[in-house]
């Protein structure tokens, strides 16, 4: 077990926080399963920034540090994003004190956002675990999906995305959608690369960007951002004005958002 104090990580709000579906709360205590790159991991809060990792010290360093950015330096992004004096944004920074951007999988991310489109948390949470029910709870690979055809895609809930993610599979088992490649490309190139694919629009590109490459400079807009930027803000938010880090704003913006509205 690794036990890590940290004032800008919660694993409960990152867990509310719309960038992942695959983490799940055990019961009522403040116990959460993580599943992502083939592992299954628990964590534990055992205080507001207290954490404990039931993994051993290997995997900590060589997955979770990297799977939960535990390098990065929120606290200096907060305080960027403070000196601006903008009201509703401080409210959001000081609310959703420990969001960190998950750096996922690629693949698992693309295949979820379509999942994602016109959908609510609930129901793509349950589609996913479906997808992934008959490959022991890990994420189905692009080798994996392209045998399912769409017809028993639709059986499970996807609905007309089954059609999307039908494609995709075998784009990606056939190398024509490669992620390697993707890996490589700067945040313009990656947006045109993968909105050639059906049903990757500029949403979705962007949640591949900032969520599978970690393209922090991402800035996805579904319909609580767009709420957001027209209530708060007239229609108009200049994301210049938070230069390599627009994504980390826009994950502040979306959870307060979600949870004032709860």
């Amino acid at each position: 077990m690794i036990e890590i104090k940290n004032h800008d990580f919660s694993i409960g709000q990152i867990a509310n926080s719309g960038q992942c579906f695959r983490i799940n709360r055990l019961g009522a205590g403040n116990i959460w399963q993580v599943a992502a790159l083939g592992k299954v991991l628990k964590i534990q809060q055992t205080s507001e920034f207290t954490h404990t990792f039931h993994c051993s010290s290997e995997d900590y360093r060589n997955i979770w540090e990297n799977y939960f950015d535990l390098r990065g330096d929120y606290g200096e992004i907060k305080k960027s994003i403070l000196k601006f004096n903008d009201l509703y944004l401080n409210g959001a920074v000081k609310y959703g004190f420990g969001l960190r951007i998950l750096r996922q999988d690629v693949w698992e991310v693309a295949v979820s956002f379509i999942i994602s489109q016109r959908n609510n948390i609930p129901r793509i949470k349950n589609t996913i675990e479906k997808l992934c029910a008959p490959h022991g709870g890990l994420f189905p690979s692009p080798q994996a999906l392209v045998k399912y055809t769409e017809e028993s895609l639709r059986s499970i809930g996807l609905g007309y995305r089954a059609k999307y993610l039908a494609e995709l599979a075998k784009a990606a088992d056939s190398g024509k959608f490669d992620i390697e490649h993707l890996r490589t490309l700067g945040y313009e190139e990656a947006i045109k690369y993968v909105k050639r694919f059906n049903g990757i629009g500029e949403k979705v590109a962007n949640c591949i960007a900032l969520y599978g490459l970690h393209k922090l400079g991402a800035f996805p807009v579904d319909t609580w951002m767009r709420r957001i930027i027209d209530g708060q803000y007239n229609g108009k938010f200049d994301i210049e004005r938070f230069p390599g880090y627009a994504g980390v704003v826009q994950q502040y913006m979306f959870f307060y958002q979600r949870s004032l509205k709860r």
